[in-house]
């Protein structure tokens, strides 16, 4: 029987699956009229031109079958014929191949040939033997399809053998002059892409309807015609290697089919073009790929997935939800406010001479603040699309540098879910939009991106709170494979609250890949991990003590130079946790033991063994290969209350905040609660930055931003600039600055990578005895930090430039009446300096010179000192002879 090789057509009545009028293509050719015959051998090749859609098409049909079969051809012919051929293979022709297998042995490879406008198909089959009756041949049964392989969409043209019920053709193989079958069908390349979808077919005299032949696998063949099957890494999407052709790799494990969604216009919901994903195509394990060149003017995809849980079901894919590429740098939202991918790479950005700081852990002074909460106050006196930006966080560096900040710790600013908040993310590899100054993920990036540059050129490191181990509830990875990125069937009270199954390999795979994303991409020089109790759990939710994430992590040769700080604070219920943590000496924690032990004591409740312990870099913690530089104090957090509210706010329902109001409830007029409520302030204040460690300073806590006593995290305001002005603000921003000057010029003491060596420290009571270390009662403490000498400076790694120093004392009185006490003796020409008296009026209270003090009678040799109440002091020894 003769083979005929159409040209085919699909029009506009086709597109009824999600295509948009962008894609009503022109009609396509059928040959139609005259007969034209060529005679090869016994094999007569027919075909006929004919009408496709009414419109009548005269252009001739070459088709690639055609220089295969000719063999009657003359040696000159053919050489014409192969310079021809190479002259066309210049000229834009692309050819891709596939090989499968049928059930039965057979091989059947299929190249799809783009040349000018035009796709042309041919498939061959070997390894097959046909019967020796004539009646015995092979037929190909197809069909295209679009977003819905089980639905093949009509040709429609006239005299076909196309079924009106199933939409597939018919068409018979040849006999090519390589002893193999084969046939060729050509499409215009305006109608792609698509999928050529078919079977065979082994039809003889004894078996007229014909045996079915599908691949190995029990399926039709799919052929991608218009685009390629692409590449499975990396993950998201990426251009092709001469920026000719976009590649998708979406990993979905149980998923049955995967929709690639195509989209040409940023203000419709509506995709323009879905693609069906083949899944013996398209996917390798559980990768799903396509490649599609960019020519096509699309702006946007993302992805529909039908999981197994469903393939018992008559479920429309249509009916699935449009999720977003999780590995997507660049995402948009739609009209309907849907987060998509963009077709298109991050905008080039001037890094300069850019350079991370890469200041030691020990010489931190961290200032934790939102980004939008910063300066979206009008007080700020930005332009209104700055206020509230990456961009406004760099208009006020030099408040950062009074502060004496010299790294930053920003919320959680990936792009995240408005209902619940930052901390409720639900993509890992873009900015928020709302930190751009013009709300666009565009002006985010470059916004962030100026920012990090501004800050690093002041000398300020950037890092970056990030929650890896929990989602948005809706969208996120939700609806992508859920049995993999979450507990779904695992541990159902973890799978209800969207925690991510983070040591699950993809997962993993995905936290790392984001991390490196914003080290090379965004310069940032660390992270906090929220939650980061929970990268301990493992596959199941069982607790591991060698968790693969933190430890992939920690020796992971992009983050080597990073900071990694662990918090264990749970956004979901709103309590920090305590665990402890694996480190390979490369985890930092933030120290929630230190905010609870100085709570306490300043209150009146602690014991002094606790306060011992946190001054001196919570050995407890830290002794095991780390040291106190590992350890990040605060005193207040962004969630909980504030420093204000921590001395005016102690009611029942804030029990857990280990608060006191220093004698009464909210605001009051009492001038001795006001009075004792500052000294608190500035006791917190002093513990913080004495200790020994990386000081954390929250948000507003410099100028007394208050939340009347909410411990909610939507309850926190944003910064309000006029409150710096304020007496209160004008003082305690001062102090600040002194302390962090304190601790610069003094960092043999307070900015150590090593503990203090107990030789060098002496504890005292009020009266020079031994403190009652876990008497409840005592409330009196004070030590004295000797100088080390110069070998045992180099011994602790202590920085050789360094001026060397003296003695310490220091004190703390967190009892309601005063205490005498009673300075360590010195020997010949040296003596006290008072540094910080919490007691005394602003702006004496502190003093860079410091205030000698010497004994009350002449002939006394020691120096008594009063404390007054809920103070604490601080001096220093000078030698008097110099």
């Amino acid at each position: 029987m003769a083979a005929w090789s159409p040209s085919v057509g699909i029009g506009s009545c086709c597109l009824n699956n999600g295509i948009t009028r962008t894609w009503k293509f022109p009609s396509a050719r059928l040959f139609t009229g005259r007969k034209n015959k060529i005679k090869l051998g016994s094999e007569t090749l027919m075909f006929t031109r004919k009408r496709f859609m009414g419109d009548l098409v005269t252009s001739a049909l070459q088709s690639y079958q055609f220089s295969k079969i000719c063999a009657s051809k003359t040696s000159i012919e053919l050489r014409e014929a192969l310079s021809s051929r190479r002259a066309e293979a210049d000229d834009l022709k692309k050819v891709t191949s596939y090989s499968f297998r049928t059930k039965a042995g057979a091989l059947v490879k299929v190249k799809v040939e783009k040349k000018r406008e035009k796709y042309s198909i041919l498939v061959y089959v070997s390894s097959l033997e046909l019967s020796g009756d004539d009646k015995s041949r092979l037929v190909m049964v197809w069909g295209v399809y679009r977003s819905d392989s089980s639905c093949f969409l009509p040709l429609d043209f006239e005299n076909s053998s196309q079924d009106s019920q199933t939409h597939t053709t018919e068409t018979t193989f040849v006999k090519s002059s390589l002893s193999e079958l084969m046939l060729g069908l050509e499409f215009d390349g305006k109608e792609s892409p698509f999928y050529l979808s078919f079977h065979l077919k082994l039809v003889s005299g004894r078996d007229p309807d014909g045996q079915e032949m599908l691949t190995h696998r029990d399926t039709d063949f799919c052929i991608p015609v218009g685009f390629t099957a692409g590449h499975p890494l990396p993950l998201g999407l990426s251009s092709g290697p001469d920026d000719d052709s976009w590649n998708f790799s979406f990993f979905s494990r149980s998923s049955t089919n995967v929709v690639l969604c195509l989209y040409d216009d940023s203000t419709t919901d509506k995709p323009a073009l879905e693609l069906d994903l083949d899944p013996y195509v398209n996917r390798t394990g559980d990768v799903w790929h396509a490649s599609v060149d960019n020519t096509w003017d699309f702006v946007r995809y993302g992805y529909r997935c039908k999981e197994t849980a469903h393939s018992k079901e008559d479920v429309d894919v249509e009916g699935e939800p449009i999720v977003l590429d999780p590995y997507a740098t660049v995402v948009g939202k739609s009209v309907s406010q849907k987060y998509l991918g963009s077709l298109s790479k991050s905008p080039s950005f001037d890094w300069g001479e850019d350079v991370s700081p890469n200041i030691p852990l020990e010489k931190l002074l961290v200032y934790r603040l939102n980004v939008k909460g910063f300066t979206q106050h009008r007080s700020s006196k930005l332009p209104s699309n700055v206020a509230g930006t990456f961009s406004g966080v760099a208009e006020k560096v030099s408040h950062l540098k009074t502060l004496g900040t010299n790294a930053v710790l920003l919320e959680p600013i990936f792009s995240f879910s408005e209902q619940k908040g930052p901390y409720f993310p639900f993509h890992f590899f873009s900015p928020m939009d709302i930190y751009g100054p013009s709300n666009s993920l565009e002006s985010a990036v470059n916004s962030m991106k100026v920012m990090v540059k501004k800050l690093h050129s002041e000398g300020i490191e950037v890092l970056l709170e990030v929650v890896f181990t929990h989602t948005a509830d809706s969208g996120a990875l939700r609806g992508i494979d859920d049995s993999s990125y979450y507990y779904k069937g695992r541990a159902n009270d973890l799978d209800s609250k969207s925690y991510l199954n983070c040591n699950y390999p993809v997962v993993q795979q995905l936290v790392l890949e984001s991390l490196r994303y914003w080290v090379t991409e965004f310069h940032v020089d660390g992270f906090c991990f929220i939650n980061a109790s929970s990268l301990l759990r493992g596959v199941h939710g069982e607790q591991l003590s060698r968790p693969p994430l933190v430890e992939a992590i920690a020796f992971d040769p992009l983050l080597a130079e990073t900071k990694l700080i662990a918090d264990c604070w749970d956004p979901l219920e709103m309590m920090p946790k305590e665990v402890r943590f694996p480190h390979w000496k490369r985890w930092a924690e933030l120290n929630t033991r230190y905010c609870r032990n100085v709570r306490n004591f300043l209150r009146g409740r602690g014991v002094l063994s606790d306060l011992a312990t946190r001054i001196c870099g919570s050995g407890d913690v830290f002794t095991d290969g780390r040291g106190p530089a590992f350890s990040f104090n605060y005193i207040s957090r962004n969630s909980g209350l504030s420093l204000v509210d921590l001395v005016s706010f102690s009611g029942p329902e804030l029990a857990s905040e280990l608060s006191w109001n220093c004698g009464e409830e909210g605001a009051t007029n009492k001038s001795a609660v006001l009075q004792r409520r500052l000294k608190q302030i500035r006791n917190f204040l002093f513990i913080q930055y004495i200790s020994l460690g990386v000081p954390v300073l929250n948000m507003g806590d410099e100028c007394g931003i208050s939340t009347r006593g909410s411990p909610l995290l939507e309850s926190r305001k944003p910064f309000d600039w006029n409150l710096l002005a304020s007496a209160f603000g004008t003082q305690i921003t001062q102090f600040i600055s002194f302390m962090t000057s304190v601790r610069a010029r003094r960092s043999d003491v307070f900015q150590r990578r090593d503990f203090l060596k107990p030789e060098n420290i002496v504890w005292y009571a009020n009266d020079q005895t031994t403190p009652k270390w876990e008497d409840p009662a005592s409330k009196f403490l004070a030590l004295e930090i000797k100088s080390e000498s110069e070998e045992e400076e180099t011994a602790s790694l202590a920085e050789p430039n360094e001026p060397k120093s003296n003695d310490l004392f220091i004190g703390f009185n967190a009892s309601d009446h005063p205490e005498s006490v009673v300075l360590p003796s010195l020997p010949d020409g040296s003596k006290w300096r008072r540094l910080v008296d919490t007691a005394l009026p602003f702006p004496g209270f502190f003093s860079v010179e410091g205030e000698t003090v010497v004994a009350e009678e002449p002939l006394q040799q020691l120096v008594v000192y009063e404390m007054k109440p809920y103070s604490c002091t601080l001096f220093e020894t000078i030698n008097t002879t110099a």
